[in-house]
């Protein structure tokens, strides 16, 4: 059984209007939600063997606090591609993950990753996870999937979670 998680970035600043839009860095809440996921990560044992990572400052941020809270030290592919990439894209770069990974995580943008992630819910998929990434995908959201084959075949697996950092506390 292989697991995907897909995290959207943590909450970014918007403090300095100069910055490009790829070199926002996280806000105070993102900083806090971004640990908080980590250790939810951890305590659930999620643990990726495997992580994509788009290469703006706000996903490479998020994950480095993700990181900072696992037991493990996966392999990390920082991808220009990912930036804002639509689903299609995200789905892709999945596809081309190392066969021998059990667990992959996508650190990346909306909305590709949550319509990624509404493409992928298929037959089984727990309601609750369901409802909760119908009404709301926001930042630091994550939304586990688990499915049979290998990560090249990947078109539909079961949402069994789909976690907020309001809902953790």
């Amino acid at each position: 059984m292989r697991q995907l998680l897909l995290l959207r970035h943590a909450k970014s600043s918007w403090d300095d209007p100069d910055l490009d839009d790829f070199d926002r860095p996280l806000a105070e809440r993102g900083l806090k939600a971004a640990r908080l996921m980590g250790r939810e990560l951890a305590a659930r044992a999620w643990l990726p063997d495997e992580v994509l990572v788009s290469s703006a400052l706000r996903t490479r941020d998020t994950w480095r606090l993700v990181a900072a809270k696992l037991p493990v030290h996966p392999r990390v592919v920082f991808a220009q591609p990912l930036y804002e990439a639509p689903a299609a894209d995200i789905l892709g770069h999945i596809h081309k993950a190392d066969p021998s990974s059990g667990c992959l995580m996508a650190v990346g943008h909306n909305p590709g990753l949550e319509d990624l992630a509404k493409q992928l819910a298929g037959t089984g998929s727990v309601a609750e996870a369901r409802k909760r990434l119908e009404e709301k995908f926001p930042t630091a959201a994550l939304a586990r999937f688990v499915f049979e084959g290998e990560w090249s075949d990947l078109l539909s697996a079961r949402l069994t979670h789909c976690l907020r950092p309001k809902d953790l506390g």
